[in-house]
C-alpha cells in the first residue's frame, strides 16, 4: 500500500533527525503549547514538522489532525491522517527506548491504515484494514491467554486515584506501564501482552488510531470501559478511556472495572 511505503520514508526521517535529541534536556525543551493543550516539546515538534511537510507535499489526505498543530487541511481529495509525532514523549527525553511515530488513514470516520514505528529500535508495525497486522513485514496475532490470573497487561488508572484498577489489579498476573500508547496497543496486537487498559480518561485519537487498528487486525478487541464501541472526535483537546485485550480475556476485564 502507498501509505504504508510512504510511512517508512518518514518514519525513517524522523528517527535520523531526533536520534542525536533522545535523552539531552534540549529535547524536553517546551517550545508552546500544542492543540491538544499540553507543552509541545522540541523532540515533538522536530518530527512533526517532518511529517506535515511531506504530506504538504504529497497530498494523502484532505485533512491532518496531530497533537501539536491541530488540524490542518492537507489539499488531498479524501481522507484524514491522525498523527503522533512522538507517542512517549517523556521517555524519548529520558532516553528510554520506547517512543514511537504513529500514524493512521481515516475516511469516512474509519481507520483504513495504521503505522506504528517504534523509532528507538526501528521495530514497525502496520495494519490494513481487511488485510491483517504485520511486525516489520510479518503477521501477528495477540495471544491466546485464557486467565486473567496468568495474564500481563499495562494499566493506567488516573493520577492519585487508582480506584478503577483496583479489582483487575489484583487479578492479573503482571502490571506494565510502558508510556507509549501507540506501542502497547501494538503490544497486544503481537502478543508480548494480553491487554492495555487506560482509565485515564487522556487518550486522544492521535495516540489511539493506529495502535488500535493494529490490535484489531491481529485479533484483538478494543472498547470503551463499558465494552461498546469507541469512538473518539477529532478533536486533539478531548480523551477518552480504552481497554483493549486478545479477546478472549475482554469481557472479563471489563467486568472487573465495573
Amino acid at each position: 500500500m502507498e501509505f504504508i511505503r510512504a510511512c517508512d520514508d518518514l518514519a525513517g526521517a524522523v528517527s535520523d533527525a531526533v536520534a542525536g535529541m533522545v535523552g539531552t534536556p534540549e529535547a524536553g525543551r517546551c517550545v508552546r503549547i500544542g492543540a491538544d493543550g499540553t507543552p509541545t516539546k522540541l523532540i515533538d515538534q522536530v518530527a512533526e514538522d517532518i511529517v506535515v511537510d511531506y504530506f504538504t507535499r504529497n497530498p494523502f489526505c484532505r485533512r491532518l489532525i496531530s497533537e501539536e498543530l491541530g488540524c490542518a487541511d492537507m489539499g488531498g481529495e479524501k481522507g484524514t491522517i491522525f498523527l503522533d509525532p512522538v507517542d512517549g514523549t517523556y521517555n524519548a527525553v529520558a532516553g528510554i527506548p520506547f517512543y514511537a511515530l504513529s500514524i493512521a488513514y481515516a475516511e469516512g470516520g474509519i481507520v483504513q491504515a495504521g503505522y506504528v514505528r517504534n523509532l528507538a529500535t526501528g521495530e514497525t508495525f502496520h495494519a490494513v484494514r481487511g488485510q491483517g497486522a504485520f511486525l516489520d513485514g510479518r503477521p501477528i496475532q495477540v495471544s491466546g491467554r485464557s486467565l486473567l490470573q496468568e495474564s500481563a497487561m499495562s494499566v493506567y488508572g488516573r493520577k492519585f486515584d487508582p480506584t478503577r484498577v483496583l479489582g483487575i489489579n489484583r487479578q492479573i498476573r503482571r502490571w506494565r506501564l510502558l508510556g507509549a500508547s501507540a506501542l502497547e496497543l501494538c503490544y497486544v496486537g503481537c502478543g508480548r501482552i494480553d491487554g492495555f487498559i487506560d482509565v485515564r480518561g487522556t487518550l486522544r485519537v492521535t495516540d489511539a488510531a493506529a495502535g488500535m487498528l493494529v490490535c484489531e487486525e491481529a485479533g484483538g478487541t478494543v472498547s470503551d470501559l463499558e465494552g461498546n464501541t469507541l469512538v473518539f472526535p477529532d478533536e486533539v483537546s478531548v480523551g477518552r478511556s480504552l481497554v483493549a485485550t486478545n479477546g478472549i480475556l475482554h469481557n472479563k476485564v471489563i467486568e472487573y472495572l465495573r
